[in-house]
């Protein structure tokens, strides 16, 4: 029998192309450079850059202490020509200095079908590669923190505000916020666009913005060879894969480590597979580019059509075939191409070729509900959901990931008690949580689980042995659903998060970036902290993992995803309680469970 890593390898990547010859980073800005009249900030104010196809001034915030650029272009429009093609160097713009004081546009957005998701698009500008720097003042040689923000592929922007995690660690870090390409923009898949354009484009603009980040973050006072790249949700996919990126054959020459927080991993196709050649189809349709005639009877293809297609028609159909998809989906995701994503991840992790030295990675203890219908009352309703959500499983297939997550002898009844597990004794999380019980808990955890706490364990495995180190946590303060943990290290904190928990977890992650440890002061982490003070490495012999979680508080119900209510803990009285526990042991052997072959 197939182990259940195995099974759910199978499931996370369905296509795994011939790899092709690795391709070596280049320099895209090396030779624009050569024009700048300045390499570090001038100006009186001392926040002008010369980036050598633009200067931009930024702006200082006096209360904190922190440097400001913000809306720096990093590549030309993808527009036009380049609508699906790999970024380019922005066209020469040195007329004026551009005062770097507001946002950028966001990229086009394309929702998922979930409860509360649906509805009018919100239409937005295709010229969105920009970045944000967040520098303290007098930075010299500081590690850098480049955030790429979540979203499922399909939502978000690079305004998250960096300046909290950089003040409570001592201003001892530089941070830049990226944009990419979303939807169908990014993410466009078929035969044809491989012919004529590249798919993974929005994977692609990450990397060129961590090739801007090479060339250029020395002029805010970074140091180029101390890079932390990190994301949360497909932020954190996105992690994934570009440490994965060529085959793992970049050391560390884009960057030294990497935070992926609930790294997401939907079925990861072949690039011209039948489900992304059919969004691509069902996204030419309502972009009204499908033709009426055989191909030999016009010389326009489909894609020749896109690209000349007006951006409202195009942010619509993106919109309206994300939206309508499974439940829980999004449309346009990456896709193994046999260049950048060379394999599965499941694959790729297991031989470890990976890019980078360090890694912390984590995930929540309730990650499912935001993407499963919250009506599963019975087994019969579960394997429905299960033939849905994972249509290429056969009925053994099903019945194998039935036995993996057993039922207990727990009501599936809506009044049961709905409780968060200890994690290391029973019950456990595969039949209850403080979300749901029974047949719905099941469901819930085995999204969450093959989704994205397995991919949480490939990549802590993936980086051990050698010269490389991992660490591992677990972010559990109820109801610790999906994106609960942003608001604990970046701020500001939830009210289920306490002070203490905020300065800790800001911590973690801030002594990684600077220590490449995730280690943090004993005053800091305070009373029930102390685990997080000599942070364990994760390694498969002695598989440790820190328990992110608190005592005390007011219990309070809160809603989590449409129509469900769960028990959570507000302050005041809320302290820190982590704990060092075993991966593999915790929640039932969860993490047994995780272990590739």
């Amino acid at each position: 029998m197939p182990s259940f890593s195995t099974l759910v390898g199978a499931f996370l990547g369905v296509a795994s192309l011939a790899a092709s010859a690795a391709v070596p980073v280049s320099q895209p800005f090396e030779h624009v450079k050569a024009k700048r009249q300045s390499t570090n900030a001038t100006s009186s104010s001392g926040l002008e850059v010369d980036l050598g196809y633009e200067v931009y001034e930024g702006y200082s915030n006096q209360t904190t202490g922190i440097n400001i650029w913000r809306g720096i272009r990093f590549a030309a429009p993808p527009i036009g020509s380049l609508r699906w093609q790999a970024p380019q160097v922005p066209a020469e713009n040195r007329s004026q200095t551009i005062q770097a004081n507001a946002f950028a546009p966001q990229c086009p957005q394309s929702s998922f079908n979930a409860y509360g998701r649906t509805g009018a698009s919100m239409l937005s500008d295709e010229d969105c590669l920009f970045l944000n720097v967040y520098a303290p003042e007098n930075a010299t040689n500081l590690p850098v923190l480049v955030w790429i923000h979540g979203g499922g592929y399909g939502l978000g922007n690079g305004q998250q505000d960096m300046q909290a995690i950089i003040n409570t660690n001592n201003n001892s870090f530089i941070a830049v916020a990226i944009q990419y390409r979303l939807g169908a923009f990014g993410f466009l898949s078929s035969d044809e666009v491989d012919r004529f354009g590249s798919v993974n484009a929005g994977i692609l603009d990450q990397t060129f913005a961590l090739q801007w980040v090479q060339s250029y973050i020395s002029s805010f006072g970074g140091d180029p060879r101390s890079v932390t790249i990190s994301g949360e949700s497909a932020g954190g996919g996105a992690v994934m894969l570009q440490t994965m990126a060529y085959g793992g054959t970049l050391g560390t020459s884009l960057f030294k480590n990497a935070i992926a927080a609930s790294p997401y991993l939907p079925m990861q196709y072949g690039y011209k597979d039948w489900v992304p050649s059919q969004s691509y189809y069902a996204f030419a349709g309502l972009a009204n580019c499908m033709p009426n005639t055989p191909y030999g009877s016009s010389s326009r293809t489909i894609f020749e059509c896109l690209v000349n297609q007006d951006t409202d028609t195009l942010q619509y159909a993106s919109f309206n075939v994300s939206t309508t998809g499974t439940f829980g989906t999004w449309g346009f995701l990456p896709v193994t191409d046999g260049v950048f994503i060379q394999d599965v991840p499941s694959q790729q992790l297991l031989e470890k070729k990976v890019n980078g030295q360090n890694l912390l990675v984590g995930n929540n203890a309730n990650e499912g509900p935001l993407f499963v219908p919250q009506d599963i009352d019975t087994e019969a309703d579960l394997v429905a959901w299960l033939e849905l959500t994972f249509p290429l499983f056969s009925n053994d297939d099903i019945a194998r990931i039935l036995r993996y997550y057993p039922s207990s002898n727990a009501t599936d009844s809506p009044s049961a008690v709905d409780f968060a597990t200890t994690g290391d004794s029973g019950p456990t999380a595969i039949n209850v949580s403080s979300v749901a019980t029974g047949q719905q808990q099941r469901a819930n955890n085995i999204y969450a689980e093959t989704t994205f706490v397995c991919p949480s364990y490939w990549m802590a495995e993936s980086y051990t042995g050698g010269d490389r180190t991992s660490f591992r946590y677990q972010y559990s303060v109820p109801a610790a659903q999906h994106g609960a943990d942003v608001s604990g290290y970046f701020g500001p904190a939830a009210p289920t998060q306490g002070p203490a928990f905020e300065a800790a977890f800001m911590s973690i992650w801030g002594q990684f970036v600077i220590n490449d440890n995730p280690s943090i002061p004993t005053n800091v982490a305070g009373e029930g902290g102390q685990a997080a003070v000599n942070f364990p490495q994760f390694n498969v012999w002695n598989p440790l993992q820190v328990n992110l979680n608190q005592t005390g508080g007011q219990e309070v119900s809160s809603n989590i995803v449409q129509g469900v209510n769960a028990t959570v803990y507000v302050g005041p009285g809320l302290s820190n309680e982590f704990e060092v526990v075993n991966a593999y042991d915790w929640q039932g052997v969860k993490g047994a469970k995780m272990l590739k072959g």
